[in-house]
């Protein structure tokens, strides 16, 4: 049986810059040559600006299928954000699976690290600045293009060019795509009862089981 992996592209790691008015953010991430040390809140260099909002247990790292750029470009023309990784700030650029693909609770091989899926990630007004669009954040709550987030549950070291591998699927049953589209895209209203069960896995992440529980009350 062949196993389910995807291919790493890129690593990106970013610092906090400005970015609008007072406010700044570290989404503007760079490619890392060589091997990137993988800790517990993620991969060494990489910082956030807002850590209300990003970083932590729960959003360890970012990935972005690049499977995904293809289909933005179309809707976005010839982009520059979209001629290299790091379009969205991913810290993983990865090819071969996409939120239909990659469930909640998905545990990944990181190169000697381990990595298990935790949440998709939700779109906020940055991403329509860093685009000078309006309807970026929108089209990814209508489409859950929204990439996601990892904890990491084991350190190690990893280098692009490299697979992640898929280790373990506890929860086939609950793609990213529908755990997204579940609590953040609407589908709360069709579907009460899948929204109480998200409530009650611990896998998910805490803002996000907390967003079930308001959803389903």
């Amino acid at each position: 049986m062949t196993a389910i992996s995807m291919t790493i592209d890129a690593l990106l790691v970013g610092q906090p810059l400005p970015f609008r008015g007072d406010d700044y953010s570290a989404i503007a991430k760079r490619p890392v040559a060589g091997p990137v040390r993988v800790g517990w809140d993620g991969f060494e260099n990489d910082m956030v600006a807002d850590r209300v909002h990003h970083g932590g247990w729960d959003k360890a790292i970012h990935l972005y299928p690049q499977d995904h750029y293809d289909w933005w470009r179309e809707r976005k023309g010839d982009h520059p954000l979209f001629d290299a990784p790091g379009a969205f700030g991913e810290n993983i650029a990865s090819r071969g699976l996409t939120e239909e693909g990659i469930c909640l609770g998905d545990r990944f091989s990181l190169g000697s690290a381990v990595v298990v899926v935790s949440h998709g990630r939700q779109p906020c007004w940055k991403l329509d600045h860093r685009f000078g669009a309006r309807d970026v954040m929108a089209t990814i709550v209508k489409t859950a293009r929204s990439g996601l987030y990892f904890r990491v549950v084991q350190e190690g070291e990893v280098e692009a060019g490299t697979d992640m591998i898929l280790l373990d699927r506890p929860l086939p049953d609950w793609s990213i795509a529908r755990v997204f589209q579940l609590l953040i895209g609407g589908a709360h209203k069709r579907e009460p009862d899948a929204v109480k069960a998200l409530a009650e896995m611990p896998v998910l992440a805490e803002a996000w089981r907390e967003r079930a529980r308001k959803l389903s009350g």
